[in-house]
């Protein structure tokens, strides 16, 4: 591992949570109302582009602005959660057409792939592995303690939790639509003797559901605004929100959100150094020049060249049966992956995998050229599986020439950094073959708009 890594630490956004507690203890002991002092900004002041950043402090903690709480299904791992932000992103910007509101940004912990024994891995904060500042330029956020202080506590007034229709959907016209139903499957909530709901909540045990409502829902995300702006609760939150789908896939909306994913600085860091020291790879010599502010960032096509490597995600695991036909063995992802290296005169190999152990050592034996990231416990409970998984991302948005793994939405995370990094898209948007595939349709290519 690189020297120096193991003592980069990401500066708290939640330091002045002790400064609003004080403050608001303030006026409470002064007898003011809170609601008094505090001036509500305009909703115009909460709409698409501005950040909460942007607004003096005491702004912040207005009490008129309404909260916006989401979560997914617990099987669904860290990329695809990256997606479903996007959506709700889009909800949020519509929302903020007519009101002020602000996306609760749910904690991460508990996902499938974060298998590290030993390491706690609840409650764990966006800033962790986001910039938190860059998303509030896009849309106004707040993590989940810090609401939780302006809310006055762990109660969120109305549950949503969202499902399909269980008729399902008639062939003909498609109609967005989105109604009030029984509940389908059985729920993840029980009530306490106060009638109130309780949940896995993020892992946060003292957290109350007031009211709870199964929605059968059919259409993109926007299109649970208008019920949200007609009823009162100041909080409110959408469960199984992977059921939403996107407002405008692909188009300045989408990169937009996806643009303002910049990634927490500390793990940015870690992966820069990692490329210096063990793959000969610097922005200046690779033309991957990155501008911290990413509204300011504008990159033309194929003007970045990458890191004198090629770059491999190589997906096992539950994929091996899920995907069996397209995902390659470990033989036949090597065969690939020398042919490659050969064609485009590169020396060495980086390779994100969740192969399991003697996957990996076989790996080493056929590819002398292979080189991974592989931090040590201290590392790891530092970092979190998430944080690795996103150095792995960021090595591999900086190589010369990347191949995936298909429908992967961590190759998918990685064709979208590459975009925005401005490489040429035939280094890009590629895939490992199935051993017997006889058609191996390569990866769509999303050009990034601005």
């Amino acid at each position: 591992m690189a020297p120096g890594t193991r003592s980069l630490q990401s500066p708290s956004p939640l330091l002045g949570l002790r400064r609003r507690r004080l403050f608001l203890l303030l006026l409470l002991l002064l007898g003011l109302s809170a609601a008094a002092t505090v001036a509500q900004p305009p909703f115009e002041a909460f709409q698409a582009g501005h950040g909460a950043s942007s607004f003096p402090a005491v702004a912040a903690v207005a009490p008129l602005r309404r909260y916006l709480l989401y979560d997914v299904n617990p099987p669904e791992g860290f990329n695809l959660r990256r997606d479903v932000y996007i959506r709700v992103a889009s909800l949020i910007k519509t929302l903020l057409k007519s009101e002020a509101w602000v996306l609760v940004l749910p904690p991460w912990g508990r996902l499938y792939h974060w298998q590290s024994p030993d390491i706690h891995q609840v409650q764990i904060p966006w800033f962790e592995f986001f910039d938190v500042p860059s998303l509030n330029k896009n849309i106004p956020v707040i993590e989940y303690e810090e609401f939780i202080s302006e809310a006055g506590g762990p109660f969120i007034d109305q549950v949503y939790v969202l499902q399909n229709y269980a008729e399902g959907w008639k062939e003909g016209t498609w109609e967005e639509k989105i109604d009030e139903r029984p509940c389908i499957d059985q729920l993840m909530y029980s009530t306490d003797r106060h009638k109130y709901y309780r949940g896995w909540f993020w892992g946060y045990e003292e957290t109350r559901g007031l009211n709870l409502t199964c929605l059968s829902v059919q259409g993109s995300a926007s299109v649970i605004a208008p019920l949200l702006l007609n009823i009162s609760a100041r909080s409110v939150m959408l469960d199984r929100a992977e059921n939403l789908l996107h407002d405008h896939y692909g188009g300045k909306d989408y990169w937009n959100t996806r643009r303002s994913m910049v990634f927490a600085k500390h793990l940015r860091v870690v992966g820069d150094l990692f490329r210096t020291h063990y793959l000969n790879s610097t922005d200046e010599k690779d033309s991957t020049q990155y501008i911290e502010d990413w509204t300011k960032m504008k990159v033309k096509l194929g003007t970045a060249i990458g890191g004198p490597y090629l770059a491999a995600h190589l997906r096992r695991k539950d994929f091996i049966w899920g995907h069996r036909s397209d995902v390659p063995s470990i033989q036949g992802a090597v065969k690939k992956i020398q042919s490659l290296l050969k064609l485009h005169k590169l020396q060495r190999v980086f390779i994100a995998t969740d192969a399991i152990v003697e996957e990996t050592e076989e790996l080493k034996k056929l590819l002398p050229q292979m080189v991974r990231f592989e931090p040590t416990w201290e590392e790891v409970e530092l970092y979190k599986d998430g944080g690795v998984a996103i150095i792995d991302q960021w090595i591999c948005a900086h190589a010369r020439y990347f191949i995936g793994t298909s429908v992967s939405t961590f190759s998918f995370r990685i064709h979208e950094e590459r975009e925005i990094l401005g490489f040429d898209p035939k280094t890009t948007y590629n895939r490992f073959c199935g051993d017997e595939e006889k058609t191996c349709e390569q990866p769509t290519h999303w050009k990034i708009v601005y």
